[in-house]
């Protein structure tokens, strides 16, 4: 035990330089606040820098991407070349980050990076590509479309294929994909996979990838930092709304994340929470790609405290000073628990999550006990407290269900709730719709009475009945 505990110790005094990294660099890591390596670091930079294949299993918020990025830009210091390495990774927004670190650390030395995702201009991103960027970060789909259709562009010189969250890309259903990319690039590579599990579909990308890899394991079993203060809440179905307000009213001050298990239900939070005066942005798969990264700015640079996110932002997103966790609907797979958990308490910071757990979700909770190991404590709440919100979330969940129904009626795929001003205006108009509908229905009950909303008095007669009614 004490070996153990003397030979983490000795780890973590070792800096960047002890690893073999270009003084260049090294400097850029210290920049950016990169005081020590991690441990994936620590374990796999040494062996790519003797130009080995690498497969690395370790979990999200481990320093992954320094782990690859450092070695591919320390070589390429020693052999400049355009279209040098490229990063296959399974989400958009994960390929822009990727591309922001690799551009940070390599901003002394000039790196071009170019990202090659959906949901972007096909032609621009060809222009990109005919510049000749020394590192591309794509998803499997559109860089199989670009080098099929895009002239002139092709990968025969390339040095250094990265497949980052491989274990994602495969159970995103790339298999074809990235069987095509392997034909398609040269043999005479060096490799880096990376991935949080080792599944069957990774072990056969594997031998079909990877020439003599070493093994670079971190950690073996699905844990939470130590850091990290988990409980739940075992609730009724129909109150989850009040709950979720009185804990956003309790723990007031902290940045959230809230986990919804669909894109609908994101955005009916996200209205929910916005109408009762919560600064609150979304983040799912339906969103344009411009939204989901302004979205994501938004909550990084803090004018957001609020992100409420399906699981595309469980895994691989770096984004830093995530004091709570939220999980409002529980997750049907016990390990995106741990991928969701694992967005606070980040690079030795402290964090919490709270679990949401109604009479449909224990046996799903059952199972994320099991898979963590322990039992969880429940999370203090007053009851009669969270009974006290009931009438306000009634009146915030009819303008939430009003706005998703003109949302569907306008066959539009998702809100635009990162403009606030016009969800303002918007709940403005249904708080004077359903004021003008209610006087309605009341004159109606009455029979007849003051004619229409423009005036015209008079007792029941046909000039009150037959007044053109206001349009709203």
């Amino acid at each position: 035990m004490a070996d153990e505990a003397r030979g983490e110790k000795d780890e973590v005094k070792k800096k960047f330089s002890d690893l073999g990294i270009n003084e260049i660099l090294c400097e850029a890591c210290d920049r950016l606040g990169w005081k020590f390596p991690s441990k994936i670091q620590c374990e796999s930079i040494p062996v790519s820098l003797e130009g080995k294949d690498v497969i690395a299993l370790a979990e999200t918020g481990s320093g992954k991407t320094g782990a690859f990025a450092l070695p591919v830009l320390h070589t390429l210091l020693d052999n400049p070349q355009r279209l040098y390495a490229l990063v296959l990774t399974p989400t958009r927004e994960l390929a822009f980050q990727i591309s922001e670190q690799f551009e940070a650390l390599g901003s002394s030395i000039g790196v071009k990076c170019a990202v090659i995702v959906g949901g972007i201009d096909m032609m621009a991103q060809s222009l990109a590509l005919a510049k000749k960027p020394h590192i591309i970060i794509a998803t499997p789909g559109r860089l199989i479309d670009h080098l099929e259709n895009t002239k002139g562009f092709s990968l025969r010189s390339l040095k250094y294929l990265i497949m980052d969250e491989a274990d994602r890309i495969l159970n995103m259903d790339f298999e074809e994909e990235v069987d095509k990319i392997l034909k398609i690039i040269p043999k005479e590579r060096h490799t880096y996979l990376f991935s949080a599990t080792m599944t069957k579909k990774v072990a056969k990308l594997q031998r079909a990838s990877l020439q003599n890899p070493v093994k670079v394991e971190v950690s073996t079993k699905f844990q939470t930092v130590e850091k990290l203060l988990q409980s739940y809440i075992f609730i009724p179905q129909k109150y989850k709304d009040c709950y979720l307000v009185s804990i956003m009213n309790e723990l007031a001050g902290n940045s959230f994340m809230i986990f919804c298990g669909t894109c609908n239900n994101v955005q009916r939070v996200c209205l929910l929470l916005r109408h009762l005066g919560f600064h609150a942005i979304p983040l799912h798969g339906q969103m344009s790609q411009s939204k989901r990264l302004g979205a994501l700015n938004k909550y990084k640079s803090k004018s957001r405290d609020i992100l409420i996110a399906t699981d595309v932002a469980s895994r691989g997103l770096d984004i830093p000073h995530v004091d709570i966790v939220i999980n409002f609907d529980i997750p049907t797979h016990s390990k995106d628990y741990i991928h969701r958990v694992g967005r606070t308490a980040r690079a030795g910071r402290s964090g919490r999550s709270i679990t949401f757990v109604t009479q449909y979700d224990v046996e799903l909770y059952q199972r994320i006990e099991q898979l963590i190991g322990k039992k969880l404590p429940q999370h203090p709440i007053v009851e009669e407290e969270v009974m006290l919100l009931v009438q306000r979330v009634n009146e915030a969940q009819r303008h939430a269900r009003m706005e998703m129904k003109e949302l569907h009626d306008s066959k539009r795929k998702c809100i635009d709730v990162d403009d606030e001003d016009t969800a303002s205006n918007t709940m403005q108009h249904f708080s004077k719709k359903m004021k003008y509908d209610k006087e309605q229905k009341r004159k109606a009950k009455h029979g007849g009475g003051e004619g229409g909303p423009r005036g015209g008095g008079g007792g029941g007669g046909h000039k009150g009945k037959f007044k053109k009614k206001k349009a709203y």
